[in-house]
């Protein structure tokens, strides 16, 4: 399952996932990942933090609240460590959008494994989760 409100962007990923996994759905905002989701019932989903309405964060910790340990991953621009900590608090992966291309499909495998995967530019995965 994948959420991520800029069309050109969704179907880059969209392709890039579909290398290696089946992609159920692409929604644009969180309020229809929520619905996507409860009724696709997804093995991983991956989400972008900023979209419309409910933001991707928002939409992560509703789903969370709701099916504990579901794999999450965030794609994002944002590489502020403080926003990735707070985003593997929720999921547990959180991949640049501008490394996207080597590091997504790791991402989604890593946490499909119960593992963090964090884009490596943003440091070490146990500093941005307190291990």
């Amino acid at each position: 399952m994948l959420a991520e409100d800029h069309p050109p962007v969704a179907e880059q990923v969209r392709e890039l996932l579909g290398e290696e996994f089946d992609v159920l759905a692409v929604v644009a905002h969180g309020e229809a990942l929520v619905k996507a989701v409860r009724r696709l019932r997804p093995d991983v989903v991956v989400t972008d933090i900023s979209m419309p309405g409910m933001d991707g964060m928002q939409a992560a910790r509703e789903l969370v609240g709701e099916q504990p340990g579901l794999p999450l991953v965030f794609i994002t621009v944002h590489d502020d460590p403080l926003l990735a900590r707070a985003a593997l608090t929720i999921g547990r992966g959180y991949v640049l959008k501008a490394s996207a291309g080597e590091e997504l499909v790791d991402a989604v495998k890593a946490v499909l494994d119960h593992q963090y995967f964090v884009s490596p530019v943003l440091g070490r995965v146990e500093t941005l989760v307190g291990s």
